[in-house]
C-alpha cells in the first residue's frame, strides 16, 4: 500500500524529533529538510530555503506536521491555510513562554512571538505535549503568582487544541547496574540551561550536603571553581550509552527547573530506576506521580530538607515505582496511537 506523504518541519533534529520521525514513518512517508534556525543571520537564507522546498513538496502532500512554533512554522502554516492542507504544530516550551526573569522563552521577542501567534493562526490544530503549555500559574520561582502558557501570552489564539503528551522508548533506557551508589544524585542541562533547570540551586544545597555527590551530565563547568564544593562532579555531554550507565549508577534524578514544558530527561532517568525530586512547575509532578519528592519553592534550605526526607524513604520500593510509572504512562507506542489517529482525523 502506497503511503501518504507527510512533510515534517522542525527547527533542529533533537533526539526527540528522530523519536518523532520513527513514529510517523510506519504510517507515513515523511519528507523533512534538517535547517538550523538557530542563527538569525541565516534567516532570510533559510526561509528561501524552505520556500523552495514546500514548493518542490507541497503538492503531493495533505498534512503538513510542524515541531515547536518560530520562524520555520509560519511558511508552512501559511501555505496550508491558503492551499486548504491540513496542519498541525507540536509546541514543547519555549514556543508556550515568555520568562523574562530567568532569559527564557521565545515569546519574549516581539518579533518571533509575531511569527509563532501567525503560525498557530493558521494552524488546523495545537497539539502541546502538556496541558501547563496551553496555562499554567505557580509561585515556585518568587512569591508572586507567575502565569505562563500561549493562551496566556497570545491573545486571542482560536485554534483548537489536544494534548499529547511525549513516548519515549522505553527498550533505550534499560536497567544494567545490581547497586547504586550511596547518596547519589544526577541531574542533566546545557550550559545555558543552568539558570532555567535550577542547577545553581543545586549547587547551594551541595555545600550542605557533604555526605551526598551530585553528578551534572550535559556540561562541563558553569560555577567558579573557587565557590565548587567537593561533591559535585561535571561529566560534560555523554552519549546516550554513557548517560544510561550513569543512570544505572545514581540514586537519585534532580528536575528543579524553573519552567519545564514537559522533561524527557527525567522520563529516561526514572526508567533506570532513578528517584525523581522535580519542581512544583508545569506537568513534572504529574510524570513523577508518587514515585518520588516535590519541592513546593525555589529555596535552598526547603531543598536540603526534601533530600533528608529521600534519603530516608524506602528507595527500593520508589525505585520500581519510577520505572513502572514511564512504562505504563508515557511509552512511545501511546504517543504514537494518539499522534497518528489526531492526524487521520485532520482529513
Amino acid at each position: 500500500m502506497k503511503q501518504e506523504k507527510l512533510i515534517f518541519i522542525y527547527p533542529k533534529l533533537f533526539t526527540f524529533i528522530r523519536t518523532e520521525i520513527k513514529i510517523l514513518e510506519n504510517d507515513y512517508k515523511v519528507i523533512s529538510i534538517n535547517q538550523n534556525w538557530s542563527n538569525k543571520i541565516f534567516l532570510p537564507l533559510n526561509f528561501i530555503i524552505q520556500l523552495f522546498f514546500l514548493i518542490i513538496n507541497f503538492y503531493n502532500s495533505k498534512i503538513i506536521l510542524i515541531s515547536f512554533g518560530g520562524y520555520w512554522s509560519f511558511l508552512p502554516s501559511l501555505f496550508g491555510r491558503i492551499f486548504n492542507k491540513k496542519v498541525a504544530i507540536v509546541v514543547h516550551g519555549t514556543d508556550c513562554v515568555s520568562f523574562p526573569e530567568i532569559n527564557y522563552g521565545n515569546l519574549r521577542n516581539p518579533f518571533m512571538s509575531w511569527f509563532i501567534k501567525k503560525s498557530y493562526q493558521f494552524s488546523n490544530i495545537i497539539l502541546p505535549v502538556s496541558d501547563s503549555l496551553v496555562y499554567t500559574e505557580n509561585n515556585y520561582y518568587s512569591d508572586k503568582i507567575l502565569k505562563f502558557g500561549y493562551t496566556y501570552h497570545l491573545r486571542n489564539i482560536k485554534t483548537p487544541y489536544k494534548v499529547i503528551p511525549n513516548g519515549i522508548i522505553v527498550d533505550d533506557w534499560q536497567i544494567n547496574c545490581n547497586e547504586k551508589e550511596t547518596n547519589s544524585f544526577i541531574t542533566v542541562m546545557t550550559d545555558d540551561q543552568i539558570k532555567r533547570k535550577g542547577g545553581d540551586l543545586i549547587i547551594e544545597a551541595a555545600k550542605e550536603l557533604s555526605h551526598c555527590t551530585f553528578y551534572f551530565a550535559g556540561t562541563n563547568c558553569f560555577y567558579s571553581q573557587d565557590n565548587l564544593p567537593e561533591n559535585i562532579i561535571f561529566l560534560g555531554r555523554l552519549s546516550p550509552y554513557d548517560l544510561n550507565n550513569y543512570y544505572n549508577k545514581t540514586k537519585f534524578y534532580l528536575q528543579l527547573s524553573n519552567f519545564e514544558g514537559f522533561g524527557v530527561a527525567i522520563c529516561e532517568a526514572m526508567l533506570c530506576e532513578c528517584i525523581p525530586i522535580v519542581s512544583n512547575v508545569n506537568f513534572l509532578p504529574e510524570i513523577i506521580g508518587n514515585s518520588g519528592f516535590i519541592l513546593n519553592k525555589r529555596n535552598k534550605n526547603m531543598l536540603v530538607d526534601l533530600i533528608h526526607k529521600a534519603l530516608s524513604s524506602n528507595t527500593e520500593k520508589l525505585s520500581k515505582l519510577s520505572r513502572d510509572r514511564i512504562k505504563k504512562e508515557f511509552h512511545v507506542s501511546k504517543r504514537k496511537e494518539m499522534l497518528i489517529s489526531t492526524l487521520k482525523d485532520l482529513k
